[in-house]
């Protein structure tokens, strides 16, 4: 049974590599359900897809240092910025897809956590226009 496990995952975001401050990566996308059901399918349920929507959930430990992680997100804040996404940091390729698109940057919490805690920062980001898919 092939399995992977993520050791050296890729994010960039607005063009800043932010892999080295990056502890959880997750990219999901879905289709909304329409229901088109009408008398003629006898009892049944048929749906369709509708629009597309996906998010981009990132998890940070962080840094405020001056050019650091905070120091790139804060001015972010409020704009429609590209993003590129990969299971591994090697090169794009038919086993090493890059998963790209836009997101928007709709909050920060510079600041997360109890005492005693790694400072890290989690958001969770809509796509805007298309999700891609490539291979090379």
């Amino acid at each position: 049974m092939p399995a992977m496990v993520l050791l050296a995952a890729y994010l960039n975001l607005a063009s800043n590599d932010l892999s080295e401050y990056a502890r959880k990566i997750e990219l999901s996308v879905e289709v909304e359900e329409k229901d088109v059901t009408t008398y003629a399918s006898l009892g049944w349920k048929v749906v369709k897809g509708g629009l597309k929507s996906g998010e981009l959930g990132l998890e940070f430990l962080q840094d405020v240092a001056p050019t650091e992680l905070d120091s790139i997100m804060w001015p972010l804040l409020g704009s429609v910025v590209p993003f590129t996404a990969k299971l591994d940091n090697a090169a794009t390729s038919s086993s090493n897809p890059a998963y790209s698109g836009q997101v928007l940057i709709k909050g920060w919490s510079p600041m997360e956590g109890s005492i005693g805690d790694e400072a890290s920062v989690s958001q969770t980001y809509p796509t805007s226009g298309a999700v891609t898919r490539t291979t090379a």
